[in-house]
């Protein structure tokens, strides 16, 4: 059974899951549905075509599944996704997708939202993927599994983030962030690689070596770029990590790629 206190304002037609906790003052709308075991502590508010997964804890004055701010957008129904197991702490906003995007905004699961984080519409997030306090992402940004994005950093439109690539704090990212990478600065460019996450992520030395060399080699001044990417392409094409950071180089995008501001 769910556990809604008296102060709260629950629809009558809003899904909730097994032992489901509202807590006061919280606001939860008709097209909502809400994972099992997921705990909305105070001064919640969840309206629109709002699914959560299970085991979500959600802090006061969280507003998810508010309308997508985009001044296309004529209030057609779009919807916002959250995954399992998502923390989100206090004024963290999730808005829809929108009519002239997806229509959907997805999370995944195991993320970690701290407070004033923002996640725009049409946004799709990976798993463990971690904002801090007042990160910010424009619509459309893609964020994949377990890249972290620091506090204050504004994120682009259109831009992609490849997994476990680090964005400073106060960054402002207009460009595409190559998995493994690690940016700063306004605008924000290409530091190197995000070498403590790899090790705290059980990375052997060996695979980081291999993306250390790699990239290297990509950011070298010999060349052009293009020839760089093929050379090391073909050299290590046996190196899983490092083909990830081609194919993510290789694929269509709207944004360019965030390079680096100083000789590698």
């Amino acid at each position: 059974m769910s556990k809604i206190h008296p102060l709260a304002s629950v629809d009558a037609r809003a899904q909730l899951g097994d032992d489901v906790e509202i807590g006061p003052y919280c606001i939860i709308g008709a097209d909502v549905k809400i994972g099992a075991r997921t705990r909305l502590q105070a001064h919640v508010n969840v309206e629109g075509l709002t699914t959560i997964g299970e085991d979500c804890v959600v802090h006061p004055f969280a507003s998810l599944g508010g309308p997508p701010q985009h001044q296309a957008h004529n209030g057609e129904a779009t919807r916002l996704v959250i995954g399992d197991r998502n923390l989100i702490r206090e004024y963290v906003t999730m808005n829809v997708g929108s009519s002239v995007g997806t229509g959907v905004t997805i999370t995944g699961s195991d993320c970690t939202f701290y407070t004033g984080a923002h996640v725009a519409h049409d946004c799709v997030l990976g798993d463990r993927v971690l904002m801090i306090n007042l990160a910010t992402l424009g619509g459309h940004v893609v964020v994949s599994d377990f890249a972290i994005i620091s506090g204050l950093a504004g994120v682009h439109q259109f831009t992609r983030i490849g997994r476990y690539a680090f964005v400073g704090a106060m960054a402002t990212v207009v460009r595409d962030v190559i998995p493994y990478g690690n940016v700063w600065g306004n605008h924000a460019h290409l530091e190197g690689l995000n070498l403590v996450g790899l090790k705290r992520r059980g990375f052997s030395r060996e695979q980081i070596n291999t993306l250390r060399v790699a990239y290297r080699l990509l950011f070298a001044e010999e060349g052009s770029f293009q020839e760089r990417v093929d050379e090391v392409a073909e050299t290590y094409a046996e190196a899983p990590e490092v083909m990830e950071v081609i194919d993510f180089i290789r694929a269509d995008a709207n944004r360019p790629l965030c390079m680096p501001a100083r000789e590698v």
